[in-house]
């Protein structure tokens, strides 16, 4: 299957998107082998436990940015998430898209969210926001982006390409993207071990954010 032609998003994040956002966080500044991965879209009954199994087994800590309507749902896996020792971030109530609600609904659903996760860190889902809103939610939350996007979302990929994505372009610091929902299930189980192994073999750990 050609990657290239399914490919509508970008991998590595370009260097002057950091321009526009200059307060959100894209990577980590470090030289040290660490590495930060992130889970959105969250808690899910089945493939956040399975996350979590496989980030204990391979001794590695994340972030899960987590939407709130599906921690009202299960709250257990909410809170193993935390007792585990990962970070949490807020990704709205409903996955909002910031061009599709106005300002205020958006921001109502990161409030009403936030009750919740209670952390100061957020995702825009779909990476998006508006100007208003980016100049509203800097002042309250640390917006959180990311380095390398591997793409688990994409049907049209397999998890294969989504292992040598990562290992393409990961760097010191880079802040990496996965999904524990069902559209990124298939290639999640592929990646994610291969992943830790392979980054783990070349003497990396991984954090949470903070």
């Amino acid at each position: 299957m050609n990657s290239v032609k399914s490919l509508k998003y970008p991998v590595k994040t370009p260097f002057w998107a950091s321009w526009i956002w200059t307060e959100a966080c894209w990577r980590i500044e470090t030289q040290q082998p660490v590495l930060y991965l992130t889970f959105d879209d969250g808690p899910h009954p089945e493939i956040t436990p399975w996350v979590l199994e496989q980030l204990n087994q391979l001794h590695a800590k994340a972030t899960f940015f987590c939407i709130g309507k599906n921690i009202q749902r299960y709250p257990e896996i909410f809170q193993r998430i935390i007792h585990e020792g990962h970070a949490v971030g807020n990704h709205t109530w409903n996955h909002a898209h910031a061009f599709q609600i106005s300002k205020n609904a958006y921001l109502q659903e990161v409030d009403d969210t936030e009750l919740l996760v209670k952390s100061g860190l957020f995702r825009p889902p779909y990476g998006k926001l508006t100007w208003g809103l980016y100049q509203s939610l800097r002042k309250s939350h640390q917006i959180v982006m990311w380095d390398v996007l591997c793409g688990d979302f994409d049907q049209q990929i397999t998890g294969e390409i989504c292992v040598k994505r990562v290992l393409k372009h990961a760097r010191p610091g880079s802040i990496i993207v996965f999904h524990d929902s069902p559209k990124a299930w298939t290639r999640l189980q592929v990646a994610l071990p291969k992943v830790i192994n392979h980054f783990k073999q070349q003497g990396y750990d991984f954090f949470s954010l903070k």
